[in-house]
């Protein structure tokens, strides 16, 4: 198992308050997996996805990724399990205004240990580029693109250092139908040539269709699973 939630619980104080996000949640998520994550909205999809990417830490239970327990695990350690072994698309995109759209992809690989030679950066980040068809878009910001656009720059950003999983939410949200295939069709691409792990935050009923395993959340737990 790439991913294993054991009895999970996120308990959030609000004043003298407490709420239950997530209440013993227990998910194996395996190499290669292409999951879908549903439910209605305040179901935990985020809480779990957060968790599930290390983001976020449990009130109790136990988080392994990788077959890593994350909970015996420093703070470095962590952020280089992270940073090492996942990649994020974010709903709100979280693309750096002063970057243009190379610099953005570029970015994580720049960060890592062990960074490529230029050369082999942008033969790889224009060849990503060109996959979520924005090579004409390499020298604009963010702010020059549109909401889909940026979405799909952030796809190819969290593909960039070709991550063990990807956890992506509702990464078809912004795009519109051409897009959004045309992404999926990269995704799936990637989960089968290279055996990604990708786990999508989603309402879409597409990404649930090409998903081999389907988890349905409900107050804070896992009302069912399906795998197909």
């Amino acid at each position: 198992m790439i991913v294993r939630l054991h009895d999970i619980w996120k308990t959030y104080s609000i004043g003298k308050l407490t709420l239950d996000a997530l209440k013993g949640i227990n998910l194996e998520i395996s190499r290669g997996d292409f999951v879908a994550v549903a439910g209605p909205s305040g179901s935990g999809k985020s809480t779990v996805m957060n968790i599930a990417g290390l983001i976020d830490t449990p009130t109790r239970g136990t988080v392994a990724i990788d077959g890593k327990d994350v909970g015996a695990l420093g703070r470095e350690e962590r952020t280089v399990l992270r940073q090492s072994a996942i990649g994020f698309v974010f709903q709100s995109f979280n693309l750096l205004p002063v970057l243009n759209v190379f610099e953005n992809v570029e970015l994580p690989l720049l960060l890592g240990p062990h960074p490529p030679e230029k050369a082999e950066r942008r033969t790889y980040v224009e060849e990503l580029l060109d996959h979520v068809g924005l090579a004409d878009r390499m020298k604009h910001k963010p702010s020059e693109l549109s909401g889909g656009q940026q979405q799909r720059v952030a796809i190819a950003r969290a593909l960039v250092c070709r991550p063990k999983i990807v956890i992506a939410d509702e990464p078809t949200a912004n795009l519109d139908s051409a897009n959004g295939e045309r992404i999926l069709t990269l995704m799936q691409r990637v989960n089968r040539q290279n055996g990604t792990t990708f786990i999508f935050s989603t309402h879409d009923p597409t990404i649930w269709e090409m998903a081999n395993h389907i988890i349905f959340l409900q107050d804070g737990t896992v009302r069912s699973e399906k795998r197909q």
